[in-house]
């Protein structure tokens, strides 16, 4: 049977888990999830575990937080002048939307203070070791699914509209 190279495009089922069980991201309900092999489209370690599957070949891998979304890292996380968020209400732990020139950019609001407020844009996934289930259900060399393009905030699976593991890489 032919096993999936780098290059083709794989069309995978999957169920992302942390430690403690709780699923994060999953396709099950869904299409699955189309990607090319080797492009880079989804985190590093998802992209190695899936080369060389064959058709309905499933397996189970976990990935260290280095080969997902990599670690906490202190120079994602940024000050800022409180009265940029002046007329707005907003608690610790909100997700705040900010412009860059690559476009929206979602942070996380880590701490408030009277003078300044802490923006976290770490990936929520980061420092975090991942579980994956997967199952590949189709093998081709040219994509099958239309692309939608999305923006992928990531922020959880319910919300980010794409359902991508690699989204935001």
């Amino acid at each position: 049977m032919a096993k999936i190279q780098s290059g083709q495009f794989a069309q995978v089922h999957y169920t992302g888990k942390l430690a403690d069980g709780t699923v994060f991201d999953s396709s099950v309900g869904r299409q699955p999830l189309e990607f090319q092999v080797g492009s880079g489209q989804v985190i590093p370690g998802f992209d190695q575990a899936i080369e060389g599957m064959e058709i309905n070949e499933e397996k189970i891998f976990i990935l260290k937080s280095d080969e997902a979304y990599g670690p906490v890292r202190d120079d994602l996380k940024r000050d800022f002048p409180r009265d940029m968020l002046e007329g707005k209400e907003v608690q610790e732990g909100q997700e705040l939307w900010f412009q860059s020139p690559q476009g929206p950019v979602p942070g996380k609001l880590a701490a408030l203070s009277a003078e300044t407020f802490t923006v976290d844009f770490n990936h929520p996934l980061a420092g975090k070791d991942l579980e994956f289930s997967v199952k590949l259900v189709g093998i081709s060399n040219t994509p099958t699914q239309r692309q939608a393009g999305c923006g992928c905030s990531c922020s959880s699976a319910s919300d980010s509209g794409c359902g991508e593991t690699g989204c935001g890489q």
